[in-house]
């Protein structure tokens, strides 16, 4: 289990989070405010889904007075005045998504993920009192590894995505700006799941379907398997990344429960006693057979380890879109 940081005691007084209104994004920014952190959360809010969802993501935060929200695009904005005065910088902003990183999509991811990028550590390496950037990089970077589980040091980065390549020109960015002094570490997310994931990422689809009698598209034979990782797991490393003395330059942050799809669905179907519609797909384009995390260089140097088993987060993150549903359908 992840040491308990008390941030107080800790250099962290003031962050910036970007992306702060999507689904990683939201639960740091609550739990940097819960222990003492003044954050400036800043989102674009792009039309890659629904801005209401967005700002549902951040009904914990409206009356925490350790949070501000600011609209910005980070392609655009002046980010010297946003940077200012803050001592840690989170970089969650990104367009996400695999699938539609292909053929013209790529210009936005290009913008988005690129452009953005640099624009911020340009920022970041030209602010008085940041001491660190902590940025969400991606598994989608290493491909279909030739050996698992993947080892930040010794796996070979191959994507076999648009969106995997962007993620791997951000970390040829971040260590250009760290070999000038800036102090940035790059964290490769092992697929994050739980409360408030995206709309269009295949458990909350899968809760969705189980709890409303809809259908799933499976893509492929469902052997695909994942490390799949829970979100507050992957706020806890992201949070120790931005508070430890020394960290590495790069992390993977995997749960450890590599697991099938197809296991997957059972188990959904074992916690909501009810059957999922299948509709059969061939293999999508860009997708890769299968994930998995070394962590031990995270283990040993943040201190920080998964704690919530998959059957657990699963259950929450089923829990969630069944009150999320009837929150909704209540207003």
């Amino acid at each position: 289990m992840s040491p308990v940081l008390d941030l107080r005691d800790a250099p962290m007084k003031t962050a910036v989070v970007t992306g702060c209104a999507g689904f990683i994004g939201s639960h740091l920014c609550e739990r940097l405010a819960a222990e003492g952190v003044q954050v400036l959360g800043v989102d674009a809010f792009t039309p890659f889904y629904d801005r209401a969802d967005k700002l549902f993501n951040l009904g914990g935060l409206t009356d925490e007075r350790r949070f501000d929200l600011l609209e910005a695009d980070l392609a655009e904005a002046d980010l010297g005045p946003i940077l200012a005065g803050a001592d840690t910088v989170f970089h969650l902003a990104a367009q996400a998504g695999v699938r539609t990183s292909f053929g013209d999509g790529f210009a936005q991811y290009a913008r988005d993920n690129m452009v953005a990028t640099q624009r911020l550590f340009e920022a970041a390496a030209a602010a008085a009192d940041v001491r660190r950037v902590v940025w969400a990089s991606s598994s989608s970077v290493y491909g279909d590894a030739a050996t698992y589980p993947c080892v930040e040091a010794s796996t070979p980065t191959a994507p076999r995505s648009p969106y995997g390549v962007t993620k791997r020109a951000c970390e040829d960015l971040a260590e250009v700006y760290r070999n000038r002094g800036l102090p940035v570490v790059g964290l490769r997310y092992f697929t994050v799941y739980g409360p408030r994931q995206r709309p269009d990422m295949a458990i909350r689809r899968l809760c969705e379907a189980v709890l409303e009698g809809g259908t799933f598209p499976l893509y492929g034979d469902g052997g695909q398997s994942r490390d799949m990782t829970y979100v507050d797991d992957v706020v806890s490393a992201t949070v120790l990344a931005g508070a430890v003395v020394a960290p590495a330059a790069i992390y993977n942050v995997g749960g450890g429960h590599e697991v099938t799809l197809s296991e997957i669905i059972a188990t959904l179907e074992d916690l909501a006693g009810d059957r999922i519609a299948l509709q059969r797909h061939g293999a999508q384009v860009g997708d890769v057979r299968r994930t998995g995390a070394d962590t031990s260089l995270a283990r040993r140097t943040l201190g920080w380890e998964p704690a919530v088993t998959l059957t657990t987060g699963l259950r929450e993150q089923l829990a969630w879109v069944r009150a999320a549903s009837a929150a909704r359908s209540a207003a």
